[in-house]
């Protein structure tokens, strides 16, 4: 049986309610104005690291309630009994260095929003820059952000093509929901 070669082609073989269907179609490349969703799409991608991105999906709720909603300010102020809850919480991944990571990075991304007003702003502020620009500014600025987490953030939230091939439907919504001075870039 033939591989699809996209995302794309592999949703379309999927019910309309399968966990991947909804995110190709209502997540996957659509710009993210709030920094808190910026934040969860940053947390999941880091915790997808070794794991099935079906896992990370199906875990997305339980992600969302065990990091209060990921309110930055109040991740950023998690201490080692909020660290301790998230270990031992089946319903998500329980892993120290995946844990650490998101409390420091909302930290960072406190930092930022001093310094550039929001983390979407200090985004738009470095883009456009090529894949291996921005895996430098990450790895310079996040914990836990490799080559292929920071691809993977920065695709799914449409700051580098790639998400959806031109013939999907969702490539064309998402081109004219893209920023006037993000369309040419």
């Amino acid at each position: 049986m033939d591989q699809p070669n996209s995302y794309c082609r592999f949703v379309d073989t999927l019910d309309s309610d399968h966990v991947h269907r909804h995110y190709h179609d209502k997540q996957y490349g659509f710009p993210i104005d709030s920094d808190n969703e910026l934040f969860e799409r940053l947390v999941l991608e880091i915790n997808q690291a070794g794991l099935s991105w079906t896992t990370i999906l199906n875990k997305q709720a339980n992600f969302n309630k065990a990091y209060d909603g990921f309110d930055v300010d109040t991740v950023a102020n998690y201490g080692e009994k909020d660290i301790n809850r998230l270990l031992s919480d089946p319903g998500i991944i329980r892993n120290k260095l995946k844990v650490n990571a998101a409390i420091h990075n909302a930290q960072q991304i406190q930092a930022l929003q001093k310094e550039f007003g929001s983390f979407k702003q200090w985004l738009d502020h470095h883009h456009p820059k090529t894949k291996d620009e921005w895996v430098k500014l990450f790895k310079k600025t996040f914990k836990f952000t490799g080559g292929e987490i920071t691809n993977e953030f920065l695709m799914s939230t449409g700051y580098l093509k790639g998400a959806h091939i031109e013939s999907c439907e969702v490539f064309h919504t998402i081109a004219r929901l893209r920023p006037k001075w993000m369309q040419d870039q």
